[in-house]
């Protein structure tokens, strides 16, 4: 299937329209407590919906990223819901948006690009690497946005959740200038989180978006573990 256009352009206003719900919603204050997530949430679509609109070669990446998000997001509606419509829609549209971005054909315009390849000095493998990592890091943002903003029972709590997401948006950004640091970064994040839920395990459901977005983060990092190690045993001889 190709029709790359096509499918780029449907995608991106999938990725708008779910950027401005979010916005609108928190605007309103319909959401209460809940409304810097949401602002956030609105921010994480936009970024995608720019990226695929300007071309940048990691949003393909990011923006499959989000989209798997929305999917993870009804699926876990359906379980708590059931079969409602809204939820329906949100996991046919997201999925719709990722599949619209997926394969060979629409890699082209974005990770296809030579140039940036050529910058970095990147070859197919080291491609594969970042692509998986920059996704894995796409789907658990919204997470880690989500739990950082939501609120917390204590302040300690609150400033591990505000942590966690300064390391994972920094090394987002970093990861796609390949610095190594971007890769630590997100497995810093990680552990936070994941100890987060660890330590919160006993409030069932609550402890959930945290160790999501960890074990996610840490997911992420999982692609560059083998390089980095052999990296450091070649300086260690």
């Amino acid at each position: 299937m190709k029709l790359v256009g096509e499918r780029r352009a449907l995608a991106a206003a999938i990725l708008g329209f779910y950027g401005l719900v979010y916005a609108m919603l928190a605007v309103l204050g319909l959401v209460g407590e809940m409304s810097n997530a949401l602002y956030a949430l609105a921010f994480c679509y936009g970024l995608a919906f720019f990226g695929l609109v300007a071309g940048y070669f990691w949003a393909r990446w990011f923006a499959v990223g989000i989209g798997l998000f929305g999917v993870i997001q009804a699926a876990v509606g359906l379980w708590q819901l059931g079969m409602e419509p809204q939820v329906l829609f949100i996991g046919a549209t997201h999925l719709f948006a990722t599949a619209a971005l997926w394969g060979n054909a629409m890699s082209v315009p974005y990770d296809g690009q030579t140039a940036w390849r050529e910058k970095f000095h990147m070859d197919e493998n080291a491609v594969l690497r970042l692509g998986r990592s920059v996704m894995r890091a796409g789907v658990s943002l919204p997470f880690v946005l989500l739990y950082a903003f939501a609120p917390k029972p204590d302040d300690a709590t609150l400033v591990v959740s505000l942590l966690a997401l300064g390391l994972a948006v920094g090394g987002l950004r970093a990861l796609v200038q390949m610095k190594t640091w971007g890769v630590l970064a997100l497995g810093g994040a990680g552990v936070l989180l994941a100890g987060v839920a660890t330590a919160h395990a006993a409030e069932g459901v609550l402890a959930l978006p945290p160790m999501i977005a960890g074990l996610l983060l840490l997911a992420a990092t999982a692609p560059f573990a083998s390089p980095i190690a052999r990296s450091l045993a070649r300086r260690a001889v």
